[in-house]
């Protein structure tokens, strides 16, 4: 019987499907992360069969009542001494192991050499510029620039205690300039996903945006004269907002044998490095070193996101409840950019909505 699996789509995951059998799956679910995880939320809940499914990192908090551990001595146990120790760690929640990394998520800052000869390198630089950012304006790549912006600036969006803090003079400083910057791109920029940013950048709508690794096979086939850079720094530091694509089994699975030995192949040299060819920075440590650059940009590119992955990677806490907080949080974004609510309101309005999903 195939195994049903629920899959995250899109340009940079979908090769993953050339590793399946004719028959070995059925998927289910396939999706944008916030739709897969809504789809699946609602599947899981009713008792439905998924065998194998798509996460990342940041939503697995909210998603362990439903999932199996897979370090356990007398149930699942998956191997991970090939994968990268820290992404591996990332996909940790409470002393167990509940997924195991696919992807290792960081962005970098692509240029068109013909309309920004030297990238900026600071936030405060970009904005002095005349330069037209392309990024994301809804969901969670909104909120996840929000957060760059606000620790980049040595701020944080949780205390000590877990409690949020997003009512700050950083927050809504943050939002002041995503709303400036955003100014400055085409008026649909609120509804762009990750997606509409990479377009908008290949067909010449914006001089720079931010983009993930696997979005790399894109760039490569543009004639457009296009260079990589760090991420722009904040006032305090320069980090990325980061993660893990991930792969769970929940407790609906029927086939939990077929699941585990579907993960360890999908953890495997030769399935990581369909990942690796496409450009994305997967988790087996021996296919992502063998990746050989096609070209200078390429190897630029590579040396940069090892130093990224290294050094400027953020994640958010580990929280159950993150997905509301993240969802509430990247509407608020958009309103800022549409016009409808001021950065201070809106700031004010994510450390109440947070702060109910938190203590409600």
């Amino acid at each position: 019987m195939a195994l049903r699996i629920a899959l995250v789509g899109g340009p940079m995951y979908d090769h993953i499907e050339a590793a399946f059998a004719p028959g070995e799956v059925e998927i289910v679910v396939k999706g944008d992360h916030p739709t897969l995880n809504r789809t699946v939320a609602e599947l899981l809940s009713a008792g439905v069969r998924i065998d194998v499914l798509a996460t990342h990192s940041k939503y697995v908090p909210s998603q362990i009542q439903w999932l199996l551990p897979l370090d356990d001595p007398d149930g699942i146990s998956i191997d991970t001494g090939a994968l990268a120790p820290g992404a591996v760690e990332l996909c940790r929640f409470e002393q167990r192991q509940w997924c195991v990394p696919r992807l290792i998520d960081v962005r970098l800052l692509w240029s068109r050499a013909d309309r920004v000869p030297t990238p900026p390198t600071t936030w405060d630089e970009l904005e002095r510029s005349s330069h037209v950012l392309g990024f994301t304006g809804c969901q969670s790549g909104a909120f996840g620039m929000f957060f760059e912006l606000i620790t980049g600036a040595g701020g944080v969006l949780f205390d000590d205690r877990l409690q949020p803090t997003m009512d700050t003079k950083i927050a809504v400083d943050a939002l002041a300039l995503m709303k400036r910057l955003g100014q400055r791109a085409p008026r649909e920029l609120p509804d762009w996903h990750y997606n509409d940013v990479s377009a908008a950048l290949l067909d010449g709508r914006v001089d720079l945006a931010a983009a993930w690794p696997g979005g790399w096979s894109a760039i490569q086939a543009s004639t457009l004269p296009l260079v990589p850079s760090r991420y722009p720094a904040g006032s305090r530091r320069s980090v990325s907002y980061s993660g893990c694509h991930a792969w769970a089994i929940p407790k609906t699975c029927g086939d939990v044998s077929g699941a585990t030995a579907l993960i360890e192949r999908l953890c495997s040299t030769e399935v990581q490095a369909l990942d690796a060819s496409a450009g994305s920075m997967c988790a087996h440590i021996n296919a992502l070193q063998v990746v050989t650059p096609v070209n200078e940009v390429d190897s630029l590119r590579l040396q940069i996101t090892r130093e990224t992955i290294s050094s400027m990677m953020i994640t958010y806490p580990p929280l159950r409840l993150f997905p509301l907080i993240e969802d509430a949080g990247a509407q608020l974004v958009s309103a800022v950019l549409r016009g409808e609510v001021t950065p201070g309101e809106a700031a004010m309005r994510m450390q109440r909505e947070a702060h109910h999903v938190l203590n409600s």
